[in-house]
């Protein structure tokens, strides 16, 4: 019995979540529209993201999101933030963590999901991982986007692993790349608390304090794409070592 009402609060959860999520796009849709209708317009697009948006999410799911930073993003400088990615609420907490416009490169898939669906694909940066094609196509994007003063946001594990025992998994390689492409900081992330609170599995989820913590920034100057690996490896082993001190605890 308990079992079944505990199954029955998270559905009822999970369903609350998409309705979040959905509202203010409907509310906003005229307005989103206009925001998304050129790229000279994303900066206002993001702020509407960021405060409207993302902040009716995650308190109306009853998080308590926190940020704490191990140093400053500079206004006007463009940034290349990685986090771990094991949540749906992690695209709410990036966009809590930098007052700085950012544009996220993301799986295609995503912009199946209605009414989500329709604003993601007009202002991410889409990739198909399982065509060549497409990740040049997304490499020339980010660049574009770079050269508008922009940050990027990429989840380098490239999706959420199948099985949920990993803690982090492996890094691929294009954010990396940018980064020295671009001379631009890496801005590592981890979000300690995002798996616990609101994982992909669907009967789960549950109130409570949600952190992300940015963590010393890892300069590309310097480098070529000689070292990609080597500043892959070393960002993966920073938030790996930040997960596994909070599972320590």
């Amino acid at each position: 019995m308990i079992k079944f009402l505990l199954a029955t609060l998270q559905l009822l959860y999970r369903i609350w979540f998409y309705i979040l999520v959905s509202i203010p796009i409907v509310i906003l849709f005229p307005i989103l529209i206009l925001l998304t209708s050129s790229e000279r317009f994303y900066p206002q697009f993001f702020w509407v993201a960021r405060n409207i948006w993302a902040t009716i999410i995650l308190y109306g799911m009853f998080f308590i999101p926190t940020v704490r930073r191990q140093e400053p993003l500079e206004k006007g400088k463009s940034y290349m933030l990685v986090a771990n990615h094991t949540s749906m609420m992690d695209i709410m907490m990036m966009l809590k963590v930098s007052k700085n416009p950012f544009v996220f490169v993301g799986k295609q898939e995503l912009a199946k999901i209605p009414l989500f669906g329709f604003f993601y694909k007009r202002v991410c940066i889409l990739v198909d991982r399982s065509s060549p094609q497409s990740r040049t196509l997304v490499y020339k994007r980010a660049q574009r986007r770079l050269n508008q003063g922009l940050s990027i946001c990429i989840f380098p594990e490239g999706g959420v692993p199948d099985d949920s025992s990993i803690v982090l998994d492996s890094f691929k390689d294009g954010a990396f790349k940018l980064a020295i492409a671009h001379q631009i900081p890496i801005v590592p992330v981890t979000f300690l608390d995002n798996k616990k609170r609101f994982s992909y599995e669907f009967f789960s989820g549950s109130p409570g304090r949600m952190r992300a913590v940015v963590m010393p920034f890892i300069k590309t100057q310097n480098m070529d794409v000689k070292h990609s690996e080597t500043l892959k490896q070393s960002t993966r082993s920073l938030i790996l070592s930040a997960l596994q001190k909070r599972n320590s605890k």
